[in-house]
């Protein structure tokens, strides 16, 4: 089955570009009588603009697909292409700089480096593209603004509460201007008044700023936000 619908503003447009495509994606591990199937022949295809959510079981296959897509993993059959890019066979450089420069992510712990001051943990993944000084704080600022957090550049994330702190690592994400924007379980440990303010935040982004955004939730309320959702059950897209 392939998981796909088309973003449109009315029946005339055409579809958007297609972002993200899988095509019969396998994952096994090991090998032998211990082999794992983890993927079994996933059709996925994600275009420009979408918000889509994955929900499953534990176990179903939704995180191994979010690895592949984020470029931490390789298929071991099928391909993924991203826009017209057959990622399975690039190298592991080539992979590197592919998540570098077109996506940004976001983790249900945060991931902030806790000494270091928000303006600081944003500025970071400039840092690796040798981004000059001035221009990574410049942008970072901004990033920072964009999320809701004027005025809060110089705290650590001790000083922070934790939706503040999701709201630095979405700044962080955001700030090299990704294409796709990969979130995986982002309200997980944030309380429902907050969970909700994360996904409007996201929403926001997705509508003004054209982010293409794939979730990992199990969170049904949280999934409502999304365009569609895609469910996996035992390595498969089952609807």
């Amino acid at each position: 089955m392939t998981a796909e619908a088309p973003v449109t503003t009315s029946p005339l447009d055409p579809p958007a570009p297609i972002l993200v495509e899988f095509r019969q994606v396998t994952k096994v591990y090991g090998q032998g009588a211990a082999a794992m199937r983890a993927l079994d022949g996933v059709d996925l295809r994600i275009r420009e603009g979408e918000f889509v959510a994955v929900m499953g079981p534990s176990g179903s296959g939704k995180s191994t697909a979010m690895n592949i897509l984020g470029c931490l993993d390789t298929p071991s059959g099928g391909s993924y292409r991203f826009q017209d890019a057959a990622v399975e066979t690039l190298s592991r450089d080539q992979r590197a700089r592919l998540r570098r420069n077109y996506l940004g992510f976001v983790f249900q712990g945060f991931n902030l480096l806790n000494r270091t001051s928000a303006l600081e943990n944003v500025e970071l993944p400039l840092i690796y593209r040798h981004i000059p000084a001035a221009e990574r704080r410049a942008r970072a600022r901004a990033a920072l603004a964009l999320v809701g957090l004027t005025g809060w550049e110089d705290h650590t994330p001790g000083e922070l509460s934790g939706g503040q702190q999701q709201r630095v690592a979405i700044a962080r994400a955001i700030v090299t201007q990704p294409r796709l924007l990969l979130a995986d379980e982002p309200t997980g440990n944030l309380d429902s008044a907050r969970s909700h303010e994360i996904m409007d935040l996201l929403t926001g982004l997705n509508r003004d700023r054209a982010i293409t955004i794939l979730m990992v939730t199990h969170e049904p309320e949280m999934a409502e936000y999304a365009h569609r959702v895609i469910h996996f059950r035992d390595g498969r897209v089952t609807e």
